[in-house]
């Protein structure tokens, strides 16, 4: 009998937590004391991913595996990777250097995902489906799930999202990074480098860094960080975000993405603020039947 084909799960989790204020990835959100990583894990598992790849900080190692590593070694089998900072700096390279730093720890289709952010079981399902129906071609062919604006918006604060510009048959043409995006009453703002507000109306697609990938990517990545290095010279906020990474791909014609859109609700936590709205929202959904209580029975 042929064998369904498994999955990683890529989770970024080397984030500083600036905005947050503390290490939010430990955070209890469920009402055992669960964590959004524990529901993001639970979620994989059933759509057929059965490794979790978790890539964090050297420094975070004892502390992170403590609080969060070993819940989730007792339910699934668990790699650690770390995100390397350069000599004279403190924070992390971006999201697109945190998944160059899985190449050698990971050989098969992988999804990536924050751990922060909380994404309901269908966008686990969907990816899964994405990998099982890719055929072998010249030309890696990727997807991402997508979110309305609206849905991935705090109240507390701005954000920064990747603005996703897609076709008509639900195929990735470009993403741009947008900081400091506000909500407003009828959607959201922000300032563009010349310091004029841009609307946005809130039903613009927007990438949460929630992929699916293979290991392809890899010497793209690569490639593309190395430029990146070359071109930042020694400024110490500059970030590698992976979605322009990905869109510099599509828009070069080296890869093909699609557009796997969700039409549920996104939450994560960016500011303190957002705890009370994030543990609120698990609890409806365990009262919905969604999740159990406790989640590992």
């Amino acid at each position: 009998m042929i064998q369904p084909a498994s999955f990683d799960l890529v989770i970024l989790a080397a984030g500083m937590s600036s905005r947050f204020g503390g290490p939010k990835q430990a955070q209890p959100v469920g009402p055992a004391g669960e964590l959004i990583i524990e529901y993001l894990a639970f979620d994989a598992m059933r759509a057929g991913f059965d490794r979790i790849v978790l890539v964090i900080r050297r420094d975070m190692e004892n502390s992170f595996q403590a609080s969060i590593g070993r819940r989730l070694e007792q339910q699934i089998d668990v790699a650690y990777v770390f995100q390397e900072t350069s000599s004279g700096r403190a924070k992390p390279w971006g999201t697109g250097h945190a998944v160059l730093a899985v190449a050698y720890a990971v050989s098969r289709p992988f999804a990536v995902v924050n751990a922060d952010d909380f994404h309901t079981a269908s966008g686990y399902a969907a990816l899964a489906a994405h990998f099982r129906a890719t055929k072998t071609s010249s030309l890696p062919h990727y997807a991402f799930v997508g979110y309305l604006l609206r849905q991935t918006l705090s109240e507390h604060g701005s954000v920064s999202r990747g603005l996703c510009t897609t076709t008509a048959d639900r195929r990735l043409e470009k993403i741009t990074e947008v900081t400091k995006i506000e909500k407003t009453a009828s959607g959201a703002r922000y300032r563009d480098t010349q310091g004029t507000d841009q609307i946005l109306t809130g039903s613009e697609i927007v990438s949460m860094n929630f992929w699916g990938l293979t290991p392809t990517v890899f010497p793209h990545l690569d490639r593309q960080f190395s430029e990146f290095q070359a071109s930042i010279g020694l400024d110490p906020k500059a970030e590698f975000y992976l979605p322009t990474a990905i869109s510099n791909l599509k828009t070069s014609g080296d890869v093909d993405v699609s557009l796997l859109q969700s039409d549920d609700t996104w939450f994560g936590l960016t500011y303190r603020q957002d705890l009370p709205a994030a543990q609120a929202a698990i609890q409806q959904l365990v009262q919905a039947g969604r999740y159990p209580a406790p989640l590992w029975e």
